[in-house]
Formats: C-alpha cells, sequence, structure tokens
C-alpha cells in the first residue's frame, strides 16, 4: 500500500480545456478528466512530415535529404521518446487531401511511444471540421488542437495555425483578414488556458507559421504570447534554404523552429 502511495505521489494530473468536451467520439477527453502522467516526462516537437501514405507526393522531389525522411523521423524518435512523453507535431503532417487520406498518415505514427499533440497546417487540406479529426484519432495518445489547449501535469500546450505576418513581402489584404482571424483563434486558445491554468504551470504555444519575421518585430501573436505568459512557442512551415534560427528569444519567449528538414529529421527537446 505504502509503495503505490508513493508511486502515485510521483504521478501528476492531466486535464484539458472546454474544447475537448465538444462533439461526439471524444468522451474520453470530456472537461474533468484525470490521468496521471510520470513527473519526468519530456516534451519533444517536431513538425512539417509532410507524410503521402495515399498519396502521389514523395518529399524527395525537394532534395536527396528528403530521401526516407519518415524512417528517419521513427528511428530517432524511438531513440528519444519513452511512452509517458509528449511529442507536438506543428501541422503540415500530411498531404492528405481527404479525410480518410490524412488520418491514414496520423495513424502511422500510432506505433511510436509518447502523447502526440497537432495542430494545422496550411497544407493539412484532409482536415476538415475538428470534430470529424478527434472521432477518428488512432487512439487515446492522439490531441488534436483547434483554439484551445491541453495539460499533461504542469505543462499547458496551446495551439492554433496562425498565419503569414505583415512583413513578408508578398502579403496582402486578404492575408491581413485570416492573420486577424489567426490572432482572434489564439485568445480563444488562452481563453481556455485560463480555466486550467494553476500556479506554476508552464504555457508552450504550438503554432504552424513562423509568429514573426527574422528581424523579431511585434506581431499580434508575439504580443499575445507575451501578453499571456508564454514560456516557449513552436512552430514550423520553413523549408530549404529559407533563412530563421533554430532558436531565438523576444520579449523573454523562446522561440524554436522544428521544421524536419531544418532539424535534420530529429525530435527538438522543448521541456
Amino acid at each position: 500500500m505504502a509503495a503505490a502511495q508513493d508511486d502515485r505521489k510521483k504521478r501528476l494530473r492531466m486535464t484539458v480545456g472546454a474544447g475537448w468536451a465538444r462533439g461526439k467520439g471524444v468522451d474520453l477527453l470530456a472537461k474533468g478528466r484525470e490521468v496521471w502522467y510520470n513527473c519526468n516526462m519530456k516534451v519533444w516537437a517536431i513538425s512539417d512530415l509532410h507524410l503521402s501514405g495515399l498519396s502521389n507526393k514523395p518529399m524527395d522531389v525537394f532534395g536527396p535529404e528528403w530521401e526516407g525522411h519518415f524512417r528517419k523521423i521513427q528511428a530517432d524518435w524511438r531513440e528519444k521518446v519513452e511512452e509517458d512523453d509528449v511529442v507536438l507535431l506543428g501541422g503540415d503532417t500530411s498531404w492528405g487531401m481527404k479525410l480518410a487520406e490524412g488520418m491514414y498518415d496520423i495513424a502511422s505514427l500510432a506505433p511510436l511511444p509518447g502523447k502526440k499533440v497537432f495542430i494545422r497546417g496550411n497544407h493539412d487540406f484532409w482536415w476538415n471540421g475538428i470534430t470529424k479529426v478527434r472521432a477518428l484519432r488512432p487512439d487515446d495518445t492522439f490531441y488534436f488542437l483547434q483554439n484551445d489547449c491541453v495539460k499533461f501535469g504542469n505543462v499547458i500546450i496551446a495551439g492554433s495555425r496562425g498565419w503569414t505576418c505583415p512583413d513578408s513581402t508578398d502579403f496582402t489584404e486578404h492575408d491581413m483578414t485570416l492573420y486577424k482571424r489567426e490572432a482572434e483563434r489564439f485568445r480563444l486558445a488562452f481563453e481556455e488556458v485560463k480555466k486550467i491554468r494553476g500556479e506554476g504551470d508552464r504555457l508552450i504555444v504550438l503554432i504552424h507559421f513562423p509568429p514573426m519575421g527574422v528581424k523579431k518585430e511585434d506581431t499580434l501573436f508575439t504580443e499575445l504570447f507575451r501578453e499571456n505568459g508564454a514560456e516557449k512557442v513552436v512552430f514550423g512551415h520553413l523549408h530549404g534554404s529559407v533563412y530563421f534560427p533554430l532558436k531565438c528569444e523576444k520579449d523573454g519567449v523562446e522561440y524554436i523552429l522544428t521544421s524536419c528538414d531544418k532539424t535534420k529529421f530529429t525530435l527538438t527537446r522543448i521541456v
């Protein structure tokens, strides 16, 4: 009995934001549900896997470094990640156009250890409604964020897609509409964070697009992240020769680029 109590003390509670209670097929993620997690939990991240299990879009057309890229990611994942760890996937997970195609690629991650937390990227056209996506998750190690958050122990993950920022050279009036809309979605996510945040909790933000330019100018996103006490921001979207430092800091917040080709197809330790 004493040993069991000691073991219990070494576990931490997981709660979820209100968004997880919406829709059918997500009863295991209803608000207030508790699960116990190892206090030695680590958080990892990788983005832009661009899997194409049911679509004809091999990534090696973008360069020889992409050849067998998923096998490289799987090998590194298995070497680093333990069952109680969390892996953040920052969008553009699948080239699939239909929900079934995207979920086929999502399911290919099921044999890998850890809890997997996803957001939508600009190429995730298969992501057709958060309720449908959550209802088809392969098992209870998969979490999909859209304008909300999830909490593992004392770590809260808030996520949404984001959008290109005004300093981009090809920024248009249409982009401005989407940019403001995505900022509002993060405001909604942070409202959910407030409901479950406790003293000492750490906030990590997951966003697909870079939330600022390389000159680190203020944006609606960076202002929201600072105002809401984010510790780290994880993003992707950038590939190839496009320059952005893998890690940088602005206003006391650490920004971490995790596009898989930028990290040589390895996972980045976040916490």
